[in-house]
């Protein structure tokens, strides 16, 4: 249980009375004063240490606690309190996390942001928007240093860490925090997260439903240890078959042919696949010829097409695991998957099934690893549990979004969960008022690509949890050295934008949302 030091004591003694004057003046005056940010380190809560409390000023923040360099994008902040502190859930834990606290112009509201891959740091890059915008923000490092799973090994308490209990956890400590410093409760609580910041979002939306009003998740690892075995079944592949590797020159044949093919299906050429899922294009037709080479693919790398566009069935649950889909070619490797995705999949077998440090790809078996990876999960990791009824009951908001060319997470990962809680919870219009789910075309693994990447889910979420304003279509952008070249209305899934017929086809306004 989190319980402030105050609410614990018999009698009042001199400094409880002195902190409760300051913040009453503070609150009174509209802002709060270097003291009382000083002050928050005399509360005692249930396994939580202080690190630091003190006032940053205005432009003075440096992540690296040196000098603020004058093109540093934290040279606009205005000032804060910062809090670092230690929580120890269990006698494994060490969980480090920040809340900054605007001094002026805190809006009332608080938002805590996710990280990525197995990274442990505080995430001081996503936590500078949120203050500009007058929340109080909070990170955490889920438990851990550095971007490797190593610390997983014979430590399975620092694993639910990662998985869940960190966030869980940071949550309920900063609201208590936030409470203490403006003597008044957060009035909604938000989470903002894209990949494994998005998983976090999205377990929390599963398991801790009363946590957050509104959760934005973009691209999440919902299926953590599917995508794990999907970039290692590819990857071995490639390793022991160099002539079936696609290289760069063959991922860019491949991707004018897949775009020629279905850019048209959405009623525009505009070099975006609205619908990649619906695509007809068959790779078949780039198969070299006999005594043809060049602009063509052999054998070897047709099928390594057709294993990044497959969705093998993991045997235990019958369940897909979701590959690529057309359009996301530009973002493949030589050995498939991205980088990171390998990286996380190697990390995944290596430090968490099989707890063998010298672990490598080449043992990996898809049909055994895949079962064994997800039954020794138990829902640590993974974010799959289908029935958001209570979510839905608290009455909180989730938007969800992915990017249909991302080639790190799998944009069916987050089709196929959403079609699985329509499944469970009756039909789209019984989730529709509370889970909206946003396929943005051309767009990667949370940023980048030819597609409109740039939109403000914050806004919108604001809107639907605090004005009870759907976001029946979100307006995206896409820049250009600056300049805003690109737009679309981002629609709720299945929706997707229809051109009207005439007018500018980069022009959002000249596009409608519509089930296809």
């Amino acid at each position: 249980m989190i319980t402030p030091r105050v609410f614990r004591t018999s009698k009042p003694t001199l400094s409880f009375l002195l902190t409760i004057l300051l913040a009453v003046c503070a609150s009174l005056a509209g802002a709060q004063t270097q003291h009382s940010c000083a002050n928050l380190q005399s509360l005692s809560i249930d396994n939580v240490s202080f690190d630091a409390s003190e006032v940053v000023p205005a432009g003075g923040f440096s992540p690296d606690g040196g000098e603020t360099r004058a093109n540093s994008p934290y040279a606009d902040l205005s000032t804060f309190c910062r809090v670092s502190l230690t929580m120890t859930p269990s006698t494994d834990s060490d969980i480090k996390m920040e809340l900054w606290l605007p001094l002026s112009g805190w809006n009332g509201k608080y938002m805590a942001v996710g990280n990525g891959a197995f990274t442990g740091n505080v995430r001081h890059s996503s936590m500078h928007a949120p203050l500009r915008r007058g929340y109080a923000v909070s990170s955490t490092d889920t438990g851990h240093t550095g971007n490797t799973a190593s610390f997983a090994l014979g430590h399975p308490e620092k694993l639910i860490d990662f998985g869940w209990r960190a966030v869980h956890e940071m949550a309920n400590v900063s609201k208590t925090l936030i409470n203490a410093f403006y003597t008044q409760p957060a009035s909604y609580s938000y989470w903002s997260g894209c990949s494994a910041g998005g998983r976090q979002g999205m377990v929390e939306a599963e398991k801790f439903p009363q946590d957050f009003d509104g959760i934005i998740a973009g691209a999440p690892g919902l299926d953590w240890t599917g995508r794990a075995a999907a970039s290692l079944r590819i990857a071995k592949h490639l390793e022991a078959n160099p002539d079936a590797r696609l290289l760069q020159a063959d991922r860019e044949l491949l991707n004018d042919a897949a775009i020629a093919a279905c850019d048209a299906d959405d009623g525009v050429r505009d070099g975006l696949l609205s619908q990649p899922m619906q695509c007809s294009f068959d790779p078949a037709e780039l198969l070299c010829g006999a005594g043809e080479a060049g602009s063509c693919l052999n054998e070897a790398q047709l099928a390594t097409v057709k294993m990044l566009y497959s969705s093998p069935v993991n045997p235990a649950t019958g369940r897909e695991i979701t590959g690529l889909v057309p359009g996301s070619e530009l973002g493949w490797t030589d050995l498939g998957w991205t980088a990171s995705a390998r990286a996380t999949g190697l990390e995944q077998y290596r430090y968490i099934v099989y707890a063998d440090s010298e672990w490598s790809i080449d043992r990996f078996e898809f049909d055994r690893d895949i079962a064994l990876a997800e039954s020794q999960d138990d829902n640590t990791l993974n974010a799959l549990d289908p029935d958001l009824s209570p979510l839905f009951s608290s009455g909180a908001k989730l938007i969800q979004y992915h990017g249909w060319i991302d080639p790190q997470i799998s944009p069916r990962n987050a089709t196929q969960y959403y079609e699985r809680v329509v499944e469970k919870l009756g039909g789209r219009e019984a989730v529709h008022d509370n889970y909206r789910l946003f396929m943005v075309p051309g767009m990667g693994h949370c940023r980048g690509g030819p597609g409109p990447d740039t939109f403000d889910a914050i806004t919108a979420l604001e809107n639907w949890v605090e004005n009870d304003i759907a976001p029946d279509s979100i307006l995206a952008e896409h820049y250009s050295d600056g300049v805003a070249d690109r737009s679309r209305p981002l629609c709720p899934y299945p929706e997707v934008a229809v051109y009207d017929g005439s007018g500018d086809i980069e022009d959002a306004g000249n596009y409608a949302c519509r089930v296809p």
